[in-house]
């Protein structure tokens, strides 16, 4: 729950400080690739540990599990950030159009 709040709030602040609007589908596609490759690194990881400990049908199943479960959380991460964003986006304009 707290690295969901960071990731907000991390949004937040760069929509607020970064001029202009953001383009959020280049963020979320970045967000996807990295979610891929971080889900593989430790997929493998996961695979290797398995296959070490309990055999290749092992291994397996904690990198298909690994890879999945990573990539959906770095894809929630990122679209919590995104709405970080564009909240960012609208106190920006709100803040600088009084001052």
């Amino acid at each position: 729950m707290i690295l969901y709040i960071l990731a907000f709030l991390i949004g937040l602040v760069y929509g607020y400080v970064k001029p202009g609007k953001e383009d959020r589908m280049a963020l979320l596609k970045k967000g996807i690739i990295y979610g891929i490759i971080i889900g593989i690194v430790f997929g493998l990881i996961g695979f290797f540990a398995g296959t070490y400990l309990r055999g290749l049908g092992a291994g397996l199943v904690v990198f298909a599990a690994g890879v999945i479960g990573i990539f959906i959380s770095v894809v929630i991460l990122v679209i919590i950030f995104i709405l970080g964003t564009f909240i960012g986006d609208i106190l920006e304009t709100a803040f600088k159009k009084s001052a």
